[in-house]
C-alpha cells in the first residue's frame, strides 16, 4: 500500500517515472502541431473543420472527465445513494437531443464558434450585443468559474496524494495547462485528449479494483451485502417524496431541457458545439456526439460509483477522513474528498498510473476550456469589436496570451469555492431557465436576440442572489432555488419575445437558406424562400432520440444490475439495450440521405 505512516499517500520513484512518462507522451502532439495551429484562427480554434467523428467523440468524453467528476459522483453517492446520480444521468436526454436534432444543424451553419451563430440567426444591434456579451460572460466569467471548480478538485487530490498546499498545485498545474493549450490549438487538444482518456480510464479501473480489495469492503459481494439497499438502488425511494422530487423528478422533467450546463447544453453549445463545428462533415458531427453520450454515461459511471460505495465502508464519516489525513486543510474536508482518500490503497506503480490518470483528466478538461474561452474572447470579442483588420498570426498570438490570463484568473477564483457539489449546484442555477431558448431558436423564427440577453441576465441575478443568501446562512434548498430561477428566467424571455420586434426578415431568410431547419416553426419563412422542405425529419429524429436514450440507459443499468448480481433485472436492461441499438442501426442510416454538400 503506497501510504506513509501519517496516512498521506506516498508516491515513490516508480510512480513519478510513470507520471513523467505520461506528461512527455502528451507533450509530443502540441510540439508537432504548434506550427499548424499558428497558421490561422480556424486551425487554432476548430482544427480546420477536418476532425473525424471518433476523435471529436473521444475528445468530448475526455473533456467531461475531469478531476472534479469522480469527486462529484462520490459526493452524490455518499450523501444520497447511487440514485443521486440522476442529477447528471438526466442530462442524457439533452445529449441525445443534440445528437439527433442539432449536431447536423451546427455543422451546416459553418460558423467558427457557436457565438458567431448569433449574427447568423439574429439581426441588428441586439445580435451584436448578445455575441459580445456572451463572449465575455461565458468565455471569461462562466468559463473561469468552471475551471476553478476543476482546480478545487485537483487541489483536494494533490493535498491527499502529494501533501501539496493549494497554491503549489495551482502554480504547477497552471504552467502545464498553459503550455499545452497555448501551443497547439484545438488539433493538439483533440490528440492529447485521445491519449489522456486512455490513461484516465486505466487509473479509474485500477482505483475500483483496489478499493474492492479492502477488508472493510470484502469484494463486490461484500460491498453489496454490507450496504443498505436504499444506498445501492438505481432509483430513489419513492416513499421519500422530497428526496425523489429533488433527485429524480426535477432532473427528468425540468432540469434536462431548461438548464444550460457545460457539456450538456440544450441544443449543444460551448466545447460540445466547438467539437461539432470542428468535424469534417455533418455525419462526423452526429457520429462523434453519439459516441460521446454512450461513453460518458454507460462506460464511465460504474468505476466511480463503486469507489464511492467502497469509501462509505472505509471512511464512513467526514471525521474518519480527517483522522486518516490529519495534514489536509480542514476547509477541504468534504464527502467529495473520499474519492482521493481511497487512492491511499493503491500499490506503487498503480499509484503512478492513477496520478497520471487524474492529471490527464484534469489537463484534458482545462486545456479544452482554455482553448474554448480563448476562442470566444479572441474571435467573438477582440476580433469583432477591438481589432478587426489584423493578421491571422496576430489573432493566434492574442489567443495564446488570453489563454495564460484565463488560467491565472481561474486560479485565484478557486479560493472562493468549497466543494464540488456546491459548484455543480451553482452552475445549474446560473444557467437555469435559458435552456428552452437554445432548443427553440433553431425551430421557431420568433425567438430573437433580446430573449437571450434578458434570460441570461435574469438567471445570473437570481442565482447569484440565492448563492449570496446561502453564504449568509440563509439556507434555501437547491431544488427550490432551481425551480424559482427557471420560472423567473422563462417568464422574462417569453415576455421579451412578445413585446420586442422580431429578427429582420432578410436575416431569417438567409439563415433558413443556409441551415434548413425542419418543422412548422419556419413554415412562413420556408414559403418565402421557395425552397423544398428541410432534408431533416423531426419524427425520425424523435424516434432516434428515444431509442438512443433507451440504449444508453439499458447499458448503464444492465451493467449495474450485473454488478449487483441481479440477473433478472440485468437481463431486462440488456434486452432494452440490444433492441434499442438494433432500431438505431435501422434509423440512423436513413438520416444520411439528406446530408448536405458539407460531406
Amino acid at each position: 500500500m503506497a501510504a506513509s505512516p501519517d496516512g498521506r499517500v506516498n508516491p515513490n520513484g516508480l510512480d513519478w517515472a510513470i507520471v513523467l512518462l505520461s506528461i512527455v507522451i502528451c507533450a509530443i502532439p502540441p510540439i508537432l502541431l504548434a506550427k499548424r495551429a499558428g497558421s490561422s484562427t480556424a486551425e487554432f480554434f476548430t482544427s480546420g473543420q477536418s476532425a473525424p467523428w471518433w476523435l471529436i467523440g473521444v475528445s468530448m468524453v475526455a473533456t467531461t472527465f475531469s478531476t472534479d467528476t469522480p469527486n462529484l459522483v462520490t459526493n452524490f453517492v455518499r450523501t444520497g445513494g447511487v440514485a443521486s446520480n440522476w442529477q447528471w444521468w438526466a442530462f442524457l436526454l439533452t445529449g441525445m437531443a443534440t445528437v439527433f436534432f442539432f449536431a447536423r444543424l451546427w455543422r451546416r451553419s459553418g460558423v467558427l464558434t457557436d457565438l458567431e451563430f448569433y449574427e447568423l440567426r439574429y439581426s441588428g444591434r441586439a445580435a451584436t450585443l448578445v455575441r459580445g456579451f456572451r463572449a465575455v460572460y461565458l468565455g471569461l466569467f462562466f468559463n473561469c468559474f468552471i475551471m476553478a471548480s476543476v482546480n478545487l478538485a485537483a487541489a483536494k487530490i494533490a493535498s491527499i496524494v502529494l501533501g501539496w498546499p493549494m497554491w503549489q498545485t495551482l502554480v504547477i498545474c497552471g504552467v502545464i495547462n498553459i503550455a499545452f493549450a497555448a501551443s497547439s490549438g484545438l488539433w493538439g487538444v483533440l490528440v492529447v485528449d485521445f491519449i489522456q482518456f486512455g490513461i484516465a480510464m486505466t487509473g479509474a479501473f485500477a482505483a475500483m479494483y483496489f478499493a474492492l480489495q479492502q477488508p472493510e469492503v470484502g469484494g463486490m459481494a461484500g460491498l453489496v451485502a454490507r450496504l443498505p439497499e436504499s444506498t445501492l438502488s438505481l432509483v430513489p425511494d419513492f416513499s421519500n417524496w422530497p428526496l425523489t422530487l429533488t433527485l429524480f423528478v426535477i432532473p427528468l422533467t425540468l432540469q434536462w431541457w431548461s438548464v444550460w450546463y457545460p457539456g450538456a447544453e440544450p441544443g449543444g453549445g460551448s466545447y460540445i458545439a466547438q467539437r461539432m463545428l470542428a468535424a469534417k462533415s455533418e455525419r462526423d458531427a452526429l457520429g462523434g456526439t453519439l459516441l460521446f453520450n454512450i461513453a460518458h454515461y454507460a462506460l464511465r459511471s460504474w468505476p466511480w460509483i463503486i469507489v464511492a460505495l467502497a469509501s462509505m465502508l472505509v471512511f464512513p464519516t467526514l471525521e474518519s477522513i480527517q483522522v486518516a489525513f490529519p495534514n489536509v486543510e480542514p476547509r477541504l474536508i468534504g464527502h467529495d474528498l473520499a474519492y482521493p482518500a481511497m487512492l491511499k490503497f493503491l500499490p506503487h506503480g498503480f499509484l503512478g498510473v492513477m496520478i497520471a490518470g487524474m492529471m490527464a483528466a484534469y489537463v484534458s478538461t482545462l486545456v479544452t476550456h482554455l482553448n474554448w474561452g480563448s476562442s470566444y474572447l479572441v474571435h467573438d470579442f477582440y476580433r469583432r469589436f477591438v481589432r478587426t483588420d489584423a493578421t491571422e498570426q496576430h489573432y493566434v498570438g492574442v489567443g495564446r496570451w488570453i489563454t495564460a490570463g484565463l488560467m491565472i484568473v481561474a486560479g485565484f477564483l478557486t479560493y472562493a469555492l468549497d466543494t464540488a457539489a456546491e459548484s455543480f449546484q451553482l452552475l445549474l442555477s446560473i444557467g437555469a431557465g435559458t435552456g428552452l431558448i437554445y432548443l427553440l431558436r433553431w425551430f421557431w423564427w420568433r425567438i430573437n436576440a433580446w430573449c437571450e440577453i434578458n434570460a441570461m441576465i435574469a438567471s445570473f441575478v437570481v442565482a447569484l442572489g440565492f448563492f449570496v443568501a446561502n453564504k449568509m446562512d440563509m439556507a434555501i434548498p437547491s431544488h427550490i432555488t432551481l425551480l424559482l430561477t427557471i420560472a423567473t428566467t422563462t417568464l422574462v424571455w417569453v415576455i421579451t419575445a412578445i413585446v420586442t420586434q422580431p429578427t429582420d426578415r432578410a436575416v431569417l431568410l438567409a439563415f433558413y437558406r443556409k441551415v434548413r431547419p425542419a418543422g412548422p416553426g419556419w413554415a412562413s419563412i420556408r414559403a418565402e424562400t421557395g425552397l423544398p422542405p428541410s432534408p431533416d425529419s423531426l419524427p425520425q429524429a424523435f424516434l432516434a432520440w428515444m431509442f438512443g436514450c433507451l440504449m444508453v440507459y439499458g447499458a448503464l443499468f444492465g451493467t449495474g444490475s450485473l454488478i449487483y448480481g441481479h440477473t433478472t433485472t440485468a437481463a431486462f436492461w440488456i434486452t432494452v439495450f440490444v433492441v434499442s441499438a438494433g432500431v438505431l442501426l435501422r434509423i440512423v442510416p436513413r438520416m444520411w440521405s439528406g446530408d448536405s454538400a458539407t460531406e
